[in-house]
Formats: C-alpha cells, structure tokens, sequence
C-alpha cells in the first residue's frame, strides 16, 4: 500500500494534523506516528460479562508484541461484546448493533488494518460483518475452547450436556441434588464451549473463509500455542496491510461456500446459516440457503463430537485439528479461495494427518454420509426452514403428526409439564412468536422441552418447529428459522393444535395437512401470535421496524452491503 490511510490523520503541519498527533503520544516514539507506521486496532470482545472471551486482553497482548516486531503500531480498541449465557432476552438481538458499532468505530478511527478478537457465538459473527463493511485489512484471532471438564469420571459437553442432564432431572432419571453438582465440573477453564457449538463452529467458519491464519481454529485457549497463534496474527496484519489485501479478498463467494462443506464436516451449529447470510450480505457475496442445500448435500460428517458425536474440542486438537479433517475431503474445497496469507486454502490442506481415527473419521467411514444443513420448504415454510440431521433421530426424518402449538416460549413453559396436556411422542410440537420480530430477536428455544410426561416413559426425541434459533450445542430433530416467521404473517400463525404435519427430510419437505382455502380463511382472521407489545424506543424498536427475515441472515436491511473506509470531513 503505497499510502497509509492513517496518514490522512498524522501528516502535515495544520492545526488538525496537531491535535490527532499530540493527543496520541503518551509515551509513543516520535516514529510511531509518521507515515510509514501501520496503525493496528484489535478489535477485542474481552469483556467480564462475557466468560468465554475474559481472557482475550491476554491474547491481546500476544498481538500486540507481534505488530510491533513487524513495524506497526498497535492499539487496543474494546469493542461491543455479547455474553450468550448472560444477557437477556438473547445475545442475538444485538449482533447487528455490536456490528453496527464495531463497523463505526473501525471507520471513524485513524487505523489501517484491524485483528479481530473473538470467541463466544455472536462475536465472531459481528467482528466479521463489521469488517466486511468497511473493508480494511482484517484477521480474525479466535479465543479457542475451553478444557473438557469432567463429573464422576464422565466428560462434559458444555451447553450439550447441560440440555442432556436437565431432561434428565425432568424425566426422574437423574436427581436435583446431582445436577446441580454438575456445575461446579462444566466448565473447566478459560475459552468459549467445548462441544461443536456455535462458537465452535464460527472459529470453524472463520478458517475456512480464508480469515484465519490456517490451523488457528480448534487451539484450545489455555494452550500456549494460542498465544504463538496470535503473535504470528500481529505480525500478519502488518504484512496484509503493505499487501492491500481485504476482506473482499478473501471472502469471496467461493470461500463461502468452503464454509459451508466445513460445517458439514465438522458437525457444525445451525447457527453459521444466519451468520454466513449476513457476512455475505455485507460483501455483495450472492449466497442463498439453495447454497447450503447445494453445497452440504453428500459431504460426510467426520468429525465425532457433541452435539453430533462423542467427543470434545479438546480430542479434535490432539487428533490433528480442524486442518486434519478438512483435509479429508481436500476436493470438496473451491481451490482459488484464498486465506489471509494469499495462499489457497487448499494449499494449507496438505500434510495434516489424523492422529485419532475415532475422533477424526476416515473418509469412507463416516459417521454420517450426508450431513450438510437441511433447507426445507413447504406451504408451512414458503422462504425456508431448515434442519441439523447430524443432531436428528434418523427414525424421525420422515415423519407425520398432530401439532401440538404454544403461542410463546411463555405459553410452552407454562404447559409442557401439564399431565393433562394432549400430546404423544407422535406429535408434533409447535413454537411461534420466537422469530427475528416476534421475541424479538430470534431466541435459542427452538429445541423445546420435551414433556415430562414423555420424558418419563423413556421418550428422548420428538418432531419440533419453530421460528427461533436452536443452540449449536443442543441437539434434537428439530426444524429452525421458520419463514416468513408467525409474526411476519408466515403460515406457522395458522398452524393449530391437531393439524397433522408431515416432515421429510430426504424430499426436504415441511408441510401443514390443511386446505389452502381453510388457511386463507384462518389468515383472514389470525390475531398477532406477538407475546408482547411492539417495541416502543430504543435499540428494540429499530431492530423490529429493520429486521430481515431468517433466509436473508437476520440482518437489518438499511446494514446490508458496505460503506468502505472512507471519511471525508474533518473533526475540527
């Protein structure tokens, strides 16, 4: 890059130049700010409200000793961060704003490239889609998983076993007192979940956009590697910004759908569909859930972890890595998508052996043939809905039954647990108003309760659907991302208990058993299935009047697309 863009603020002798120099110094070398200093911002989600990220100031540090042996200028720039086990109503209400502010911020500030520290679910996400926004040299550093912890000698899937003992509690199987002694063994040590979760699996999809340095994904975050990991990413920056080389660069639409074979490989979280949406969204990238359909069908589950499989992160690391068993399937790969090194992903692919066969499955012994993400449509799902087989109880991919509906997650808490509620382990359990605009904000309820009476007859999986998100660590033959969602006037409104519902997988199939003019009339005369009133101010009720639909990745439509790097007025 023949010229720095942080030039524009630090060069010349005008009062400006003055006053962006002067206040900046604070114990900097004169040299620091002239214009053949990169200046490097680390975009950092460290946040004690966020566990999974709380040692990412650590990991900062690491970065920053890396920019400054390459010849940049680091900086620390806190950004917005989402803890998704603590803030309510869901972290995914505020993916779009963290993205917002993060993409402003990045824009406004006197920089010429960006590390983005990242790890629990939505952080990665929003470090990802600010970035495609302004388009400054960017890398992503993700925080790594934690140590697999254990409970009476039992290791434990953080968030998958969560769901797993709490059923069991509920079916009489496991007692209170126990369950919650659980909880001192779930989480072990620093880093995001240790199953192939969302966060998992962002660390997963990051890599295979090209927007990692390859091997990154899967460093358990105590291991010092990360730290070695992240020191090489300082200097990388350096290096990405005198090559010029963007996001744009990297995340082509061909690196896409390399995400998109990555996830079916590794068993990953139903989650990466809206977020890959909205990342492609913010380039212009032509990405559609037919991609994921296309794409995933017949790429072989290899990857034997929770929620899909057996085992953790933590066993994939010491069976060769996410390098490993991409490697697997090296063809599958789109070879002129390039990583933030310039070099082909593919490139990286060679030379990665598996070192666990049970952990990393050979090619011809898959734990499932076709694993990738399911899309379904129906007159129950006109723009989509779609499913995790590789979670799903096979005997249910193709089944019919009498729906069972709850207005609310309210309205299902309230009742699942009703001895006399009508339901069997046929029916069909149905949840509306979770969807982008109905919560708002798109909750991980999705994987609904089972009822305990079922629960108690040794019932473990039924048929649900719903317009919410699911966990990437819950499991379940459950249908997600309804749309048009209930509250967007989609047909799961109309849907009402006893309707028979027929899924199938295989035809990719969601259909409601009722005449089209039987629902044109429940349309004509469908209430709001909304649980609460609209959003009156704030954040809520910008997100509600802007908010996309699931098959466009949930972003706010005035955020799709980019404004690039550039500001044209000074600030005095």
């Amino acid at each position: 890059m023949d010229h720095l863009r942080s030039a524009d603020w630090y060069d010349g002798q005008d009062r400006n130049a003055y006053i962006h120099r002067a206040w900046m110094r604070r114990g900097l070398p004169d040299s620091a700010l002239d214009s053949t200093r990169p200046q490097i911002a680390i975009a950092n989600t460290a946040s004690d409200l966020t566990p999974c990220n709380m040692h990412l100031n650590e990991v900062a540090d690491a970065v920053k000793q890396g920019i400054w042996e390459a010849g940049g200028v680091p900086y620390n720039l806190p950004v917005v961060s989402l803890g998704e086990t603590q803030v309510k109503p869901t972290a995914m209400l505020w993916r779009n704003m963290a993205a917002m502010a993060i993409e402003e911020m990045l824009r406004a500030n006197p920089i010429d490239g960006v590390v983005l520290l990242g790890g629990c679910d939505k952080t990665i996400p929003a470090l990802l889609m600010a970035a495609a926004s302004v388009n400054l040299p960017a890398v992503v550093v993700p925080g790594g998983p934690m140590l697999t912890g254990t409970f009476r000698g039992t290791a434990l899937g953080c968030g998958t076993d969560v769901w797993r003992l709490s059923e069991e509690v509920r079916g009489g199987a496991l007692s209170q007192q126990d369950f919650t002694r659980s909880e001192s063994s779930m989480i072990r040590s620093k880093g995001h979940c240790n199953t192939m979760g969302t966060a998992s699996t962002m660390a997963v999809v990051a890599e295979a956009l090209g927007m990692t340095i390859p091997g990154f994904a899967g460093i358990p975050a105590p291991d010092a590697r990360l730290l070695s990991m992240s020191h090489e990413t300082g200097r990388l920056i350096v290096d990405m910004v005198a090559q010029d080389r963007r996001p744009s660069d990297v995340m082509t639409r061909e690196a896409f759908l390399n995400a998109i074979v990555a996830v079916a490989v590794v068993g990953g979280s139903t989650n990466a569909v809206l977020h890959l949406l909205a990342i492609a969204g913010r380039l212009g990238v032509d990405l559609t859930l037919e991609d994921f359909d296309e794409v995933g069908r017949g790429v072989p589950l290899l990857v034997n972890l929770q929620p899909s499989g057996e085992f953790l992160m933590d066993d994939l690391h010491r069976a060769g890595g996410v390098l490993a068993a991409l490697a697997q399937v090296r063809e599958l790969f789109r070879p002129e998508a390039i990583t933030v090194t310039g070099a082909p992903l593919v490139d990286h692919l060679a030379d990665n052996p598996v070192f666990d066969p049970t952990v990393i499955r050979p090619r011809d012994e898959p734990l499932m043939v076709d694993a990738g993400i399911a899309v379904l449509r129906g007159n129950l799902a006109p723009r989509g809905a779609i499913i995790k087989p590789a979670a799903a109880s096979a005997e249910l991919l193709h089944h019919r039954g009498p729906a069972v509906v709850f207005d609310s997650i309210e309205d299902l808490r309230a009742r699942i647990d009703d001895p006399d509620l009508e339901v069997t382990a046929d029916s069909v359990l149905v949840l509306r108003g979770c969807g982008p605009r109905g919560y708002p904000g798109m909750p991980e309820v999705g994987n609904m309760p089972l009822p305990r009476k079922l629960l108690e007859q040794g019932v473990r999986d039924m048929v649900r659907i719903s317009d919410a998100r699911m966990s990437g660590t819950a499991y379940g033959t459950v249908v997600l991302h309804v749309a048009p969602e209930a509250a967007a006037g989609g047909a799961l409104a109309l849907v009402r208990t006893g309707d028979e519902i027929e899924l199938d997988v295989a035809a990719r199939r969601l259909h409601l058993d009722v005449p089209d003019a039987e629902l044109a009339a429940r349309s004509a005369t469908a209430a709001s299935t909304a649980a609460y009133a609209a959003p009156v101010r704030g954040w809520e009720r910008l997100y509600v009047d802007h908010v996309q639909q699931a098959d466009t990745g949930v972003d706010l439509d005035f955020l799709v697309g980019s404004s690039g790097d550039t500001i044209h007025r000074e600030s005095h």
